[in-house]
């Protein structure tokens, strides 16, 4: 099941590359936030666990959507993927590299982007066998033109930019052949969540969608 779920993420992603960020601290309205999403046009959701009960919220997502494929973010310890895991998690995003859960992922034949924002990361992850990999912050850490000298040295590797990624650049990252999506907690604003403005999500996603089928 693993493997399919591998080749099914990949499908999603293909049709729409974005991958929003809730980092709802709130179980409910974590639901009611996933739900926008994929009213937009984006069903692949990355939960940050961020906050205590961060995994609560993933896991009601979990039980109270459909159609949605649902992944744990910010996991920092081996523990803690094994954690989110046990909770449901179908794929796994961490800030930077951590070799331990790496090897864990590809013994499990589950989704790990790693964060890495050098050469000497990018290599590291190759290293271990990961062919797919976070670029984070993607603003800080060079954006597009870093993306480009890593692609033409990393052939085989494919990135997911996060951190400064925005509307107003999704259609740069996602032009280039190497960007397999970008991640973004534009489309999930505070303010639109506390408020329970869950039609402005939805028309984030909307416009994200638009974006990423105009510029692939």
């Amino acid at each position: 099941m693993k493997v399919d779920l591998s080749a099914r993420l990949a499908n999603r992603l293909a049709a729409a590359p974005v991958v929003p960020l809730i980092g709802e601290n709130d179980a409910p309205r974590a639901v009611k936030t996933a739900r926008a999403l994929g009213e937009g046009g984006l069903s692949v959701i990355e939960v940050v666990m961020r906050s205590d009960d961060a995994q609560k919220g993933m896991e009601a997502i979990l039980a109270e959507t459909e159609g949605l494929i649902v992944g744990a973010g910010t996991v920092l310890t081996l523990d803690q993927a094994k954690s989110v895991v046990a909770s449901g998690a179908e794929f796994i995003v961490s800030p930077g590299l951590v070799d331990e859960i790496a090897l864990y992922c590809l013994d499990e034949n589950i989704p790990f982007y790693p964060g890495t924002m050098t050469a000497g990361e990018v290599q590291r992850a190759y290293a271990l066998g990961l062919r797919e990999v976070k670029f984070f912050p993607a603003s800080l850490a060079g954006g597009v033109p870093m993306l480009k000298a890593f692609s033409s040295v990393f052939r085989e590797m494919r990135f997911m930019p996060t951190g400064g990624v925005s509307a107003a650049n999704l259609a740069d990252f996602l032009a280039l052949p190497s960007v397999l999506a970008c991640g973004g907690s534009w489309l999930t604003p505070g303010e639109a969540v506390a408020n329970g403005d869950y039609a402005q999500i939805t028309n984030h996603a909307r416009e994200a969608v638009a974006i990423a089928q105009s510029a692939r």
